[in-house]
């Protein structure tokens, strides 16, 4: 009896299969070109059927008849021959007649895993109409329903049960070349809470993104969830939820189970690999950020990425009210990671323009679920870095009352409160500024502490308006104003090119500071008679790429690069670090030998042949 092991992967997933012949023993395997080449395809490695099954390397219509025939896929495939653009009309109008969100992004899933290609194709020419079905606000919503969305797994799923073994998990990863990591808990995903194990969806999203607005390659990518349990009642008592039905572990066991995760990913990918904290709760994520900036290659998304956009945002607006950044008044409405992350970048700026620490800090007021952030207030605690905001005032509930004696120029919020900045709040805004800033940054879009709509109104139309989520096109006075969105994605995937590209080992906040300040010029004089303190999201390809090239010059010049020597074309340099969004030829190269290496040297004559 003969026994042939075949040991293929589908996605990186081991398949072993037995065949049983009546012949003699043997052993045979076969291995895909995904078995941890680094994204690397090795022609010797792959059948023709594998062109089919492996999203990397399926073009679908698009393979050639010649490719068709010498893969052995020819039959397996219509008659019919596409070129790439005409597969994304297709995908366009597909994607077009579906009329729910949720059920453009379970298109957009699909598609990604049968033509890896075309997906990020889609993604990346159509980007004004995809991002917001990938990202906010669609994704929020994906997430509440992973569990009755769920297909195939994605990502990489670390458990508390796995202490003491996060590494063996991570090496279940195919990938050898990893250089981007995006981590969540689950624990606070947007504005909608504990979602415990299905917050999969943010750092499968945010590396979308990495890929299709900066370029940075998809086997480079590793989403992770670390699922230490969810105290979301709805959830644990669900049988389509995914994760790990106990209430959330913290504390020791909890911090341990983090450090074991930081510890593997440099044992298994470097010291350089960048580690993307996203949406942990506000306590871990200042902690987590504090422990390990100066350990790891590492960065929090929500404190540090929201920070830039919004200073980013300031940065334009100043073009259009004249002032300084250490010229404003700032209050925010929300005290958590975002907030104090916007606050601490906003000092940072005003230190870079001559202003002291502590007159920056008394410049910046907060309002959270307790009230005015008072050194004297008996509710709340003023823990960690919320102490550096308060103010030796009275504690007060009424944030009208805040907003009237403080007369801010600035009024930010990140407080998941919608309809919080209410007509009250925006007239008193309106009666102290000439052009008041309002920025309602919660996510998603039903979070929003005021519409776009409402800002407009109860401004007189005066109002710098910028939202976390997209609005559509406000009617003032026959005037049109096109919203701008306070995106982290105009960001953080060109932080990330840089970092990649020049092996920076540590992330400074003035990396986020230089990023803010490349966004704030791509905003032209046109775009702010619009309304927008954003470039438009048709430009943010571009915005990410000068993000990585400012990323690399700051890195040669503060001698924190590790690659060298230092490249003379630093934009060549970003170049050859990105994805090709272009099919490739699927059939192996060839050439030619000279003449003389080709001549016959004699014939020897086979047994096996008669001479007919």
């Amino acid at each position: 009896m003969r026994i042939i092991i075949v040991l293929s992967r589908s996605r990186g997933v081991p398949v072993l299969t037995r065949r049983l012949f009546p012949k003699s023993p043997s052993f045979i395997i076969h291995r895909t070109f995904n078995d941890s080449n680094g994204g690397l395809i090795m022609p010797g490695q792959l059948r023709g059927y594998d062109h089919l099954r492996e999203p990397r390397l399926n073009k679908g219509l698009a393979f050639t008849l010649e490719e068709r025939q010498s893969l052995g896929i020819h039959g397996l495939l219509p008659a019919q021959i596409r070129t790439l653009d005409e597969q994304l009309e297709l995908c366009r109008l597909a994607f077009s007649r579906y009329k729910e969100d949720l059920h453009k992004y379970v298109y957009m899933v699909e598609l990604h895993d049968r033509n890896e290609k075309l997906f990020f194709r889609l993604l990346t020419e159509d980007i004004e109409r995809m991002m917001p079905i990938v990202y906010t606000p669609t994704v929020g919503l994906a997430c509440q329903k992973f569990g009755f969305i769920f297909r195939r797994s994605v990502g990489l799923f670390v458990t508390i049960n796995d202490r003491g073994h996060v590494y063996e998990v991570l090496k279940n990863w195919p990938e050898m070349d990893v250089r981007a990591i995006v981590v969540t808990d689950g624990e606070r995903i947007l504005g909608l809470g504990d979602l415990g194990a299905q917050g999969m969806g943010i750092p499968v999203g945010k590396l979308a993104l990495y890929t299709a607005l900066a370029g940075v390659k998809p086997h480079q990518c590793l989403p992770v969830v670390i699922d230490v349990g969810t105290n979301n009642e709805e959830f644990l008592q669900d049988p389509l939820y995914i994760g790990l039905k106990q209430k959330r572990v913290r504390g020791e066991e909890y911090d341990a189970l983090i450090d074991e995760f930081m510890a593997a990913v440099v044992k298994r990918y470097g010291q350089n690999t960048l580690i993307q904290f996203e949406d942990f709760g506000n306590k871990n994520a200042f902690k987590f950020l504090d422990r390990y900036r100066n350990s790891y290659c590492t960065f929090n998304d929500d404190i540090q990425g929201t920070a830039a956009i919004v200073v980013a945002g300031l940065m334009a607006s100043q073009k259009i009210v004249g002032r300084s950044m250490s010229e404003h008044k700032f209050l925010f409405l929300g005290a958590g990671e975002a907030a104090i992350g916007i606050a601490d970048l906003l000092v940072r700026a005003m230190e870079s323009d001559g202003i002291p620490e502590d007159q920056a800090q008394e410049k910046i007021w907060m309002f959270d679920k307790q009230g005015l952030l008072a050194k004297e207030r008996e509710e709340g605690e003023l823990e960690g870095h919320k102490i550096r905001y308060a103010k030796d005032k009275c504690p007060t509930k009424d944030f009208l009352e805040v907003v009237k004696k403080v007369q801010p120029s600035v009024l930010i919020g990140a407080s998941a409160a919608a309809g919080a900045f209410n007509k009250d709040v925006l007239r008193t805004m309106a009666d102290c500024n000439e052009r008041p800033i309002i920025f309602a940054l919660s996510n998603p879009t039903a979070m929003a502490e005021c519409t776009a709509q409402e800002a407009y109104d109860f401004t007189d139309g005066r109002c710098l308006f910028a939202s976390g989520s997209p609005f559509p096109p406000v009617e003032f006075n026959g005037k049109t104003f096109v919203t701008g969105q306070g995106n982290n994605a105009y960001v953080f995937p060109g932080v990330a090119l840089g970092v990649i590209a020049s092996g920076i080992h540590h992330i400074s906040d003035d990396i986020f500071l230089k990023a803010a300040e490349v966004v704030a010029n791509k905003v032209s004089e046109e775009d702010l008679s619009k309304g927008l303190l954003y470039p438009p999201l048709s430009s943010i390809k571009q915005c990410s790429i000068e993000i990585a090239v400012g990323v690399l010059e700051y890195a040669y010049q503060k001698g924190i690069a590790s690659r060298y020597p230092e490249p003379e074309d630093k934009l060549a340099l970003i170049k050859s670090h990105q994805y090709s969004f272009c099919y490739e030829r699927s059939l192996p190269a060839t050439w030619r030998w000279p003449q003389n290496h080709c001549k016959p040297q004699g014939t020897v004559k086979d047994p096996c042949l008669n001479d007919s």
